[in-house]
């Protein structure tokens, strides 16, 4: 006897969208496990990664701060997804993005120069994250390369390139040897929504843009598109849609939302440009993509929630020791069981009688 995957020739609306909460479920039921086996009281390092942050006001501005990176990726990465293009390298686009809208600010720094800087970068960070995630897109296009892995590789290129400029040209001469740019001048910075916060105008643009992806999704003929290449191909070709052209238009959305991500993030809660400005945005926004079922309403809520863990995961470490890089296990662990119980939504397991060669229908 072995076990197989068949597919399902109807699958259940409602387990659809009660999917991320079963995953959410399990979830929530290994780190109890895992916080038991590291000598914790599993009830209390829950309470406190997923409820204390909720009854703070300063937390809670902070989720939202940790929220709107993964909001605006995540948005981008399921334009890629729908459309059945892979882009896993949303964290070198949004490193990228970064160091090309602080380039401005680096250039302009103590120039006394006006308010045309701050949207000038915001331009420049979503036009370098877009040309970068256009490498990808190319060479599937033009050379049938696996976007997979030229977009992750690209990551590591991007990070690099960072460190290259902090620690040699961009580095601060007033800044005791430490590897970041001056402090950008105010006009090269965010403006802060709420008096005494970190919540900066780029919520309102993390907002905006899940209203626009809403109406492209929903009431365009680009996003009619989108979904038809990523779910019927054939179907896309016989309407005569251009998949090709469709992987570099959403490789290019994407790119440009994880750059304009990446240098709201360094000119607001950071305030320059340093390495390890990222705490994984770009990876962890795959996740809320997937639990947010690449809805732009359920990435907002997914973003949230992952946010949630961020800040969770930081006061666990304060108030019980727990180790920071469980945060990253807990978000692995909730990959896993995401795809997982997508996995059993379009098939089921079936046992198939047999052994050998012949149970895997070899002769």
């Amino acid at each position: 006897m072995r076990l197989a995957l068949e597919p399902r020739a109807e699958r259940s609306a409602a387990i659809a969208i009660a999917s991320p909460l079963i995953a959410i479920a399990f979830t929530l039921v290994t780190m109890a496990v895992l916080f038991a086996i590291i000598g914790k009281n599993p009830l209390a390092a829950l309470w406190v990664y997923f409820i204390d942050p909720l009854s703070d006001a300063y937390s809670l501005q902070e989720i939202v701060v940790k929220a709107t990176p993964l909001v605006m990726i995540a948005l981008g990465l399921s334009l890629c997804y729908l459309a059945n293009v892979w882009n896993i390298g949303a964290e070198g686009q949004f490193l990228i993005g970064a160091v090309a809208g602080s380039w401005l600010a680096v250039k302009t720094n103590g120039t006394g120069a006006g308010h045309w800087v701050m949207p000038a970068m915001l331009a420049l960070g979503a036009l370098g994250g877009a040309l970068y995630a256009l490498i990808p897109a190319i060479c599937r296009v033009k050379f049938g390369a696996s976007e997979i892995l030229t977009s992750l590789m690209l990551v590591y290129v991007a990070d690099l390139f960072l460190d290259y400029l902090v620690r040699g040209p961009w580095r601060d001469p007033k800044g005791y040897n430490f590897p970041t740019t001056p402090d950008f001048d105010p006009v090269a910075t965010v403006p802060i929504l709420i008096e005494g916060s970190r919540v900066h105008a780029g919520a309102l643009i993390a907002l905006l843009a899940v209203a626009a992806a809403m109406l492209v999704l929903g009431r365009t003929i680009k996003g009619f598109e989108i979904k038809v290449v990523g779910s019927a191909p054939k179907a896309a070709r016989f309407g005569g849609f251009n998949a090709g052209q469709l992987a570099i238009l959403t490789f290019l959305v994407s790119g440009a939302l994880a750059g304009l991500s990446g240098i709201i993030e360094v000119a607001g809660p950071v305030g320059n440009l340093r390495p390890n400005i990222s705490p994984g945005y770009g990876f962890t926004a795959i996740i809320v993509a997937f639990l947010g079922r690449l809805n732009p309403i359920g990435i907002l809520i997914a973003g949230l929630f992952l946010a949630l863990t961020f800040i969770g995961g930081e006061q666990a470490q304060i108030s019980m020791r727990i180790p920071l890089d469980l945060t990253k296990v807990f978000q692995g662990i909730l990959l896993f069981y995401v795809l997982a119980c997508d996995s059993l939504i379009l098939y089921r397991l079936r046992l198939i009688p047999g052994h050998g060669k012949a149970a895997y229908g070899t002769p």
